[in-house]
């Protein structure tokens, strides 16, 4: 008897490993064996900037547009580059964790940001 677990989509018991994949044979879907561990899919993770770019750690981003900064007069001018950017998985949907240029230390969305080079 096989100890690989029922397909998922449609819970045939005959699937079978291929490399890092588990795949059934019945309805051809296949899933990865992270998916099988509880691992995180790396859907979960993907930060999307404003343009649909993937950011990652340590990025360059530039702000599209002006952002009033909460609790102070100041502003972040559209057009500001930030570098070395940290992605976080902020409770409130800021996504992004940054020091910006006279302002100091500060969290973004990542839908107010285009990806630059």
């Amino acid at each position: 008897m096989s100890d690989l677990p029922s397909c998922p989509q449609c819970n045939s018991m005959y699937t079978y490993e291929d490399r890092d994949m588990l795949v059934c044979p019945e309805c051809a879907h296949e899933w990865s064996k992270t998916d099988l561990m509880g691992g995180t899919t790396d859907e979960e993770n993907v930060f999307k900037d404003a343009h649909g770019n993937i950011l990652q750690d340590g990025d360059s981003i530039t702000v599209i547009k002006d952002l009033k900064v909460k609790g102070t007069s100041l502003v972040v001018k559209g057009g500001t580059k930030v570098k070395g950017i940290r992605l976080i998985d902020g409770d409130d949907g800021h996504d992004i964790d940054c020091k910006i240029k006279g302002i100091g230390a500060m969290q973004l969305k990542s839908e107010y940001v285009k990806k630059s080079k």
